[in-house]
């Protein structure tokens, strides 16, 4: 029997890894659910619209895409979802830690009648990290805020180098290895259920603080694989 679910996608490394663990344990993909929010959401990270839309061009999904904050947000978006692919029985999520927002996510699903799937909940941080590296996930930084990760990792495709610089790093330093709370932010360039791939043609680095940098695209490109 078919298991038709649709996806919470921000572009980041989390839910594209949740998507891919998911399409390997069975799940068929239909959409995408894509949550717009004010910055600083409690609930949900703030994606960038317009590399989203790339990235679904890459994946060949079509994107459900709703605006606000907070539970009713949730509401309306698992409230497309129902009308448009009512077969949908189940969400797949991206949630590393978050108890938070893995209890909000369940409760508001249950009302739709559909099941969660979080396929990382609750990995080792630093294996989880090298785990998407070697299952072909290729992402970049595109903003850091935090003290003692260096902003050349900011438009770089990260290698297993990267990664074991990285959780050296945040042993040193304190910080998440996977960014959990929030010290950086990814973007997914290209993964195996990507048919396309993305590519940063030109893009500077701006440093906003003392330990805040942003990775400023001035232009990208989806290419054939």
């Amino acid at each position: 029997m078919t298991k038709y679910a649709a996806a919470l996608y921000s572009g980041g490394k989390d839910s594209t890894y949740a998507l891919h663990l998911a399409f390997l344990q069975g799940y068929k993909i239909e959409c995408l659910i894509v949550i717009l929010p004010p910055e600083g959401s409690e609930l949900y990270h703030t994606p960038h619209a317009d590399l989203i839309l790339l990235q679904a061009k890459a994946l060949g999904l079509p994107i459900i895409k709703v605006y606000g904050d907070g539970m009713s947000v949730l509401r309306t978006a698992l409230n497309v979802l129902k009308n448009s692919y009512s077969h949908v029985d189940y969400i797949i999520t991206g949630a590393l830690r978050s108890d938070f927002q893995r209890i909000r996510f369940n409760f508001i699903a249950s009302e739709y009648g559909l099941k969660v799937i979080s396929p990382l909940w609750r990995k080792n941080q630093e294996y989880y990290l090298r785990e998407i590296v070697r299952h072909g996930i290729e992402f970049t930084l595109i903003s850091i805020s935090v003290k003692g990760l260096p902003p050349k990792y900011l438009g770089k495709a990260l290698n297993e180098e990267d990664i074991e610089e990285i959780i050296r790093l945040s042993r040193i330093h304190g910080f998440n290895p996977a960014f959990e709370g929030g010290e950086a932010e990814t973007l997914v360039l290209d993964a195996p259920l990507f048919k396309k791939r993305l590519v940063l043609e030109d893009y500077k680095i701006s440093r906003e603080h003392e330990y805040v940098f942003k990775l400023i695209i001035k232009r990208i490109k989806v290419v054939e694989k």
